[in-house]
């Protein structure tokens, strides 16, 4: 995109910010358990700092934003997975974003033991569960991608790099082609 002569900025979720970064180390390296809506919470509050410092003043400022994660993980690893429920995790995160939401997000998808082998260093809290539990991640994903095909592009991350990288580029050219205007990808994975 930089090279199309648009201006990017990039961030992560949750993190991003001096606030972000605090609340991501205590939900990802807290080492006590936590209910998942107290994680959910602590994953919104992140989002809302990283919206109100990065993500809106860059919009406004003409930039498109790539961040890496954003609501829609929130609502599979606290709601699919964690038990919470999915619509209400959608509207508390619209809240937390001032309705914000991406125009593409790109969920880059392989089973959980594939995804467990590409792991590089310790895993953290959340990575550390049970595999029944990251299946049921994979599997909200892959509903979410289904219910929003428009903004959800589900893509095999057991091929190439090349290749997915190919796919996300085709991706993006054909958004901007059609006028996306605060095109948000945030990649999501499983």
């Amino acid at each position: 995109m930089r090279g199309r002569g648009l201006a990017v900025t990039t961030c992560v979720d949750p993190g991003g910010t001096a606030i972000g970064a605090e609340l991501r180390q205590i939900v990802l390296h807290h080492r006590r358990e936590m209910a998942p809506a107290c994680e959910a919470f602590l994953f919104m509050a992140s989002r809302a700092q990283l919206v109100a410092e990065v993500i809106r003043p860059a919009l406004d400022a003409g930039h498109v934003v790539i961040s890496d994660r954003f609501l829609l993980a929130n609502v599979v690893y606290q709601g699919y997975a964690g038990g919470l429920d999915v619509e209400q995790l959608w509207q508390v995160g619209r809240l937390s974003t001032g309705g914000l939401e991406p125009e593409l997000t790109f969920v880059l998808d392989l089973p959980p033991e594939q995804a467990r082998s590409r792991r590089a260093g310790p895993a953290d809290r959340v990575e550390s569960r049970p595999p029944d539990y990251h299946a049921r991640v994979r599997n909200g994903f892959v509903t979410e991608a289904k219910r929003r095909p428009d903004r959800i592009k589900l893509i095999d991350a057991g091929q190439s790099v090349e290749k997915v990288h190919q796919l996300i580029r085709e991706a993006v050219l054909a958004r901007l082609e059609k006028g996306g205007s605060d095109v948000m990808g945030a990649r999501q994975g499983t």
